[in-house]
């Protein structure tokens, strides 16, 4: 290849969908920092002197930091994404710094609680707008394989808790000292996010665009080597005493797999290139002074209307178009269908979130050793990815040849989780194991979904704000059903068996069956209500899915997603296919 055809390759591919994707997939990995607090916490309890209580005040904060992100939202309505990005990185390196050195000793006096819960919400709320800056934009991206690409990303932030580690074990080897951690925590994802800056933005897909199915399947591969590795290394270091080199290699190959994806960028662009000819300027390249999509057709003269009084132009803007077209955020938060998904959200990914939270005090008040519980984390972790993936590419394939709605998947994935509840719930013997499984498997399904479902319902156009407020529903779901219902009564059976520790710092330990069982029938009952609520959201929109609902992309080079018989089939060099 000539220096001028070589330099604009190059030019293609760092200004090309795929390269944007690929960073969008490598921030995603970096974005998991709030899975792993449960390493770090014994350090910030011990160093700033806090009792449990406080320590979980702290815990509450990030949860509400990771979560909250309508703000984020509404700044990606109106700047671009490497805005949003920046400010996520600022926020992250600002917030974990400050609690690195508050429990590195470094400021002097001690940050009051109020300080720390500060400074753990703000890093964690740059979770929010790694998120929105990096897996919007690639929804605007690739419209058609939104299932599929939610499933991806999703699917890489359920890996970071893993990858984190092993770079930490090679980093800083395995010590009692988890302070590090937190200063990794704090510089990696900020470093990251800055250097895809310029590369995660809305490009319009190039006429000749490749079918995408192939290419995302490609990335499946990848992440499903990177769990499969993972999943070997921890079992590895689990049973073995590893040397500081031996996490080093492991470290290694988790940042070779994270290049791999690398190739099927170049493999795309280089048939794009091909196809669209040297001595064309770079489709990447033009699309960015097109728009994302088809513009509106243009207003049609019409005489003059009367004046509408003010009511009627209330009634006017809170009037809902139809389903797949833009909604306003007022249109959407006031309509029924959403009410529907926020309703199964904050009850059923609420039950599955206050298992998660709990697995290691059910398996104590079950009897399960330490390294048991150990596994338990593992298993939900690897399975919370195998969940987004498969549900991605799952409900993707339905919906392309046989018209599946998007909620009545959920629905099944959410009937799936009661089995999960119920093991809990009856502390059948030997049964945490399965019961890991499966909620962490429908957790992570249920994630791509949800937020696939929002992007079809009420459009793209405010999705970064509308994403981010679907993600509100799990935290209050686990507030009521983690807090308000599985703690109050776990304490309960705790008072019960007079196992109140009545010295101060100490918590409470129950041991039994009925720790845990009256709070988890509770939760399976709900969980089966929001089946129910999921099943009417599928009811109503089933006209809706039963159309093309991606008829308003077709045109725009984005219709290449060939998984379905519907799928339009886009031309290719002869030498690609």
């Amino acid at each position: 290849m000539a220096p001028p055809a070589a330099a604009a390759f190059a030019s293609q591919v760092v200004r090309g969908r795929w390269f944007m994707a690929y960073g969008s997939f490598l921030i995603m990995s970096a974005a998991g920092a709030t899975y792993i607090f449960g390493i770090y916490s014994k350090d910030i309890k011990s160093a700033l002197g806090y009792t449990q209580e406080q320590l979980n005040t702290v815990g509450f904060f990030k949860d509400v930091g990771a979560n909250v992100g309508i703000h984020a939202g509404l700044v990606a309505e109106v700047t671009p994404p490497w805005v949003v990005l920046a400010v996520g990185a600022a926020m992250n390196l600002g917030g974990y710094l400050m609690l690195y050195l508050s429990v590195a000793g470094k400021v002097r006096p001690a940050p009051p609680l109020w300080l720390v819960c500060l400074y753990i919400a703000v890093g964690a709320n740059s979770q929010a707008f790694g998120n929105t800056g990096a897996l919007v934009t690639c929804v605007k991206n690739f419209p058609e394989s939104r299932g599929v690409m939610l499933g991806l990303l999703k699917g890489f932030v359920g890996l970071s808790g893993a990858i984190f580690t092993q770079l930490y074990l090679a980093f800083y080897g395995r010590g009692g000292d988890t302070r590090p951690l937190i200063l990794l925590v704090g510089w990696l994802p900020a470093a990251v996010s800055v250097a895809f800056l310029g590369a995660i933005r809305i490009i319009r897909p190039p006429a000749a665009a490749r079918r995408e199915y192939r290419a995302l399947c490609g990335f499946l591969y990848v992440s499903l080597a990177l769990a499969a590795f993972l999943m070997v290394a921890i079992v590895l270091q689990k049973s073995f005493r590893f040397t500081r080199a031996e996490y080093g290699v492991c470290a290694s190959v988790v940042f070779a797999m994270l290049l791999l994806p690398l190739g099927i960028v170049l493999r795309e662009e280089a048939a794009l290139f091909k196809y669209t000819g040297i001595g064309n300027a770079p489709a990447a390249a033009r699309a960015d002074d097109a728009p994302a999509w088809p513009p509106p057709p243009a207003p049609q003269e019409s005489s003059p209307k009367p004046t509408k009084t003010v009511g009627a132009r209330l009634v006017a803007a809170l009037r809902p178009p139809a389903r797949g077209e833009d909604y306003t955020i007022v249109q959407a938060l006031v309509s029924v269908d959403m009410l529907l998904l926020f309703t199964a959200t904050v009850f059923g990914v609420g039950g599955t979130l206050t298992a998660i939270d709990n697995m290691g005090q059910i398996g104590e008040s079950l009897g399960y050793p330490q390294r048991s519980i150990a596994t338990f984390v593992s298993l939900i972790s690897i399975w919370n990815y195998l969940g987004r993936v498969a549900s991605g590419f799952a409900s993707e394939a339905l919906l392309a040849r046989h018209r599946v709605p998007r909620p009545l998947i959920l629905a099944a994935v959410l009937l799936l989780t009661v089995p999960g509840h119920l093991l809990i719930a009856f502390g059948v013997p030997g049964s945490l194991y399965v019961a890991s499984v499966v909620i962490g498997f429908c957790f992570g399904a249920a994630q791509p979904l949800i937020l696939a479902s929002v992007s079809e319902i009420f459009g793209l156009k405010y999705y970064s704000t509308l994403y981010n407020l679907c993600g509100t529903a799990s935290p209050v779901g686990s507030y009521v059903l983690n807090v308000r219902v599985a703690g109050r009564m776990y304490d309960r059976e705790a008072a019960r068996q007079g196992a109140v520790d009545a010295v101060a710092g100490k918590g409470v330990t129950c041991i039994g069956v009925r720790c845990y069982r009256e709070s988890f029938l509770v939760i399976t009952a709900v969980t089966v209500a929001a089946a129910v609520v999921t099943a009417a959201l599928a009811w109503r929109t089933r006209e809706f899915y039963a159309g093309d609902i991606y008829a308003k992309f077709e045109g725009t080079g984005s219709g290449n997603n060939a998984i379905g018989e519907h799928s339009r089939v886009v031309l290719e060099p002869k030498e690609q296919l």
